[in-house]
């Protein structure tokens, strides 16, 4: 759990340096530091996506991912969760729940995760996530300062779900084959994508009800 809990700290911490760098910077900045933010992301995203080598298949699995999530309005759970950890924090921020689940979903999003998460768990190696709590920790500051204190609760995201897969790592050795790992890989780059068109305010996409896409990725990817 090492590798998590480190993870977790990073993303704290870069969410108060970006609180307190908030408060001093004015609208504008915050604004253009968005847009770099969001164009970084769709950046990211575009390069994890067309590392894939089934890309028709990554888009099947966005496709029905879409509407499994729809079916069951995951995204507005999430919301809701954020709309909880809101009242419990008794914030005054009109963008908690969306500095929340962005954040969240920047964070989990992604094969570093699953790789980093089961070698801290069954061969006690951290090393993949310290690498990835360096990246967390540097976007957190980005985002809380323009996003506000809700980017600083998905630092519970970040331990409930890598927390999990460490946890129970010596069941989920599998989801280090190849072929998962690029599934996931190119269909999370899709959902990067999507954070970074909402981020730049292009459109709104509901990121959340499309997650369900992660695990069919996964199934694919066994299953191929």
């Amino acid at each position: 759990m090492t590798g998590t809990i480190v993870n977790t700290g990073a993303v704290v911490a870069g969410s108060l340096l970006g609180l307190a760098a908030g408060k001093r910077l004015p609208e504008r900045m915050k604004t253009l530091l968005l847009q770099c933010l969001g164009l970084s992301t769709l950046l990211i995203g575009l390069q994890m996506a067309l590392s894939g080598k089934e890309l028709m298949a990554n888009i099947a699995c966005l496709l029905f991912g879409a509407v499994i999530g729809e079916a069951v309005n995951l995204e507005g759970w999430i919301e809701r969760l954020g709309e909880w950890l809101k009242a419990r924090a008794r914030s005054g921020s009109s963008t908690f729940v969306e500095g929340f689940v962005t954040a969240s979903l920047l964070y989990v999003t992604g094969a570093m995760v699953i790789v980093g998460s089961i070698q801290d768990g069954v061969a006690g190696d951290p090393r993949t996530l310290y690498i990835k709590s360096l990246l967390d920790g540097v976007a957190s500051i980005a985002l809380a300062s323009t996003l506000g204190p809700g980017v600083l609760f998905s630092a519970l995201s970040v331990l409930a779900v890598q927390g999990s897969l460490t946890l129970l790592a010596s069941r989920l050795v599998f989801l280090q084959a190849p072929a998962v790992l690029d599934a996931v890989t190119a269909t999370g780059g899709l959902l990067i994508v999507a954070i970074g068109i909402n981020l730049l305010e292009l459109t709104k996409i509901r990121i959340g009800n499309l997650i369900p896409a992660l695990v069919l990725a996964i199934l694919w990817g066994i299953w191929k």
